[in-house]
């Protein structure tokens, strides 16, 4: 599966992004999905997930009540709605799949799939 993340880019602390990847290749609804960042000089973190009908989702606590994690597959489309955005949430974003579904995962080599990534900077 291909995947393509958009939405990227500069927002002011306090804001609200709306972040889409789209994925092509096979049926996206056999896919769990989800989303990391890496802000600059630090590692890869994960941020949510989903599983392939969107009936279950998972976060990092640093993002807990305020991104949302979302998936239209007839549309074959994922989101992440990020709202008081914060400085130090300046990264690159990338959008991730894999074929299992649950239990939900949330570390780096649990995903197969990942996208190019969609950079979001935050100002203060």
């Amino acid at each position: 599966v291909q995947l393509q993340a958009s939405g990227g880019e500069l927002v002011q602390a306090g804001g609200s992004l709306r972040l889409s990847c789209a994925a092509s290749g096979r049926r996206f609804s056999n896919y769990a999905m989800g989303w990391f960042r890496q802000a600059p000089g630090k590692e890869r973190e994960f941020v949510a997930a989903i599983s392939w009908s969107g009936g279950s989702t998972y976060y990092a606590d640093a993002v807990k009540g305020r991104f949302t994690i979302s998936r239209d597959n007839a549309k074959n489309t994922v989101y992440l709605q990020m709202n008081s955005l914060k400085p130090e949430e300046t990264a690159v974003y990338y959008c991730v799949a894999r074929s299992e579904n649950l239990p939900m995962a949330f570390k780096e080599y649990e995903y197969d799939y990942w996208g190019q990534g969609t950079q979001v900077t935050v100002s203060s």
